[in-house]
């Protein structure tokens, strides 16, 4: 079938005038997801390296460049689901890793286990051979200058990915380094199954970004591929999952990319704006800072 993708900066507000550089690292990392898929790579492979062009990019906060917590340290989660096997991998407050995604794609291929916190998880990073960072080297100046300064506003924070590859196999991943100045400690909705992210073959996958504590209540992510199940297109399923996460929570503050089972795409969401990359129907890469600009 006809492989597919979707990824997104994170859905908050962010000043206009960064909208051409979120626009380049979109396009990137659309780019090189989808010539993974072009070329019969898995959708698990295309998902990873789609965020981890972003969580190089410090526009989005997600990893280097992240705004530190309460304590002056960046920590990052990230989650990675196979639709495929329905497992998943995920990691939570890690500090010395340059991609939490890779290291929770590792979770999820080289252990028994499927999620690895704080200090136990850079620990594990480091016995499957992923090199160890300092925490300050991933810290940006101006990240820091925003934590001096106590300015708990940011882009998105939150980046992640949605694909079906040429075999009918989905997957979804999601990074963030949560929210700026957060309480350490503080885990949002990207890692947990369900929350930050689902996949099921044969129904979609979905990432969701946005405020973590109402995203994880409403386990967004899973609410949408069950609408999936049911027969609802990606798009109809990303409508309704914002419309139930609204009717649940004032001011809700969420975002859903999604994929079908047959390939199609979907957005919505309840923020000012959502940074998106897709393959369109026409095979050109496009990118939007509103869901009303997505089309297929």
């Amino acid at each position: 079938m006809q492989p597919k993708i979707i990824v997104h900066g994170g859905a908050w507000d962010w000043a206009d005038e960064l909208h051409e550089v979120m626009a380049g690292y979109l396009r990137q990392a659309t780019a090189v997801s989808w010539d993974i898929l072009q070329a019969g790579g898995s959708a698990l492979d295309a998902v990873e390296r789609a965020v981890n062009v972003l969580e190089d990019a410090p526009v989005f906060e997600a990893g280097t460049g992240g705004i530190p917590n309460a304590d002056g340290v960046l920590e990052m989660d990230a989650l990675i689901v196979d639709g495929a096997t329905h497992k998943f991998g995920a990691v939570a407050a890690v500090r010395q890793v340059q991609y939490p995604i890779s290291l929770a794609r590792k979770v999820l291929e080289e252990t028994d286990h499927c999620f690895f916190v704080g200090a136990g998880a850079d620990q594990l990073a480091a016995r499957l051979g992923m090199p160890l960072v300092p925490n300050a080297r991933l810290i940006t100046p101006e990240a820091f200058a925003q934590f001096k300064r106590a300015d708990a506003t940011g882009t998105a924070d939150t980046v992640g990915a949605v694909a079906i590859d040429q075999m009918g196999n989905v997957a979804a991943a999601t990074s963030t380094s949560g929210l700026p100045l957060k309480p350490a400690g503080r885990v949002g909705d990207s890692p947990l199954l369900g929350s930050g992210g689902y996949a099921w073959n044969g129904v979609g996958a979905a990432g969701a970004t946005g405020y973590g504590e109402n995203i994880m209540q409403a386990l967004l992510t899973k609410y949408t591929c069950d609408k999936m199940a049911q027969g609802f297109t990606a798009q109809e399923a990303a409508n309704a999952a914002i419309h139930y996460i609204d009717g649940l929570f004032f001011n809700s503050m969420a975002g859903v990319i999604v994929v079908d089972g047959r390939g199609n795409l979907g957005v919505a969401h309840s923020t000012p704006k959502i940074a998106i990359g897709w393959v369109g129907e026409d095979g050109a890469i496009h990118t939007a800072m509103s869901g009303s600009d997505f089309k297929k």
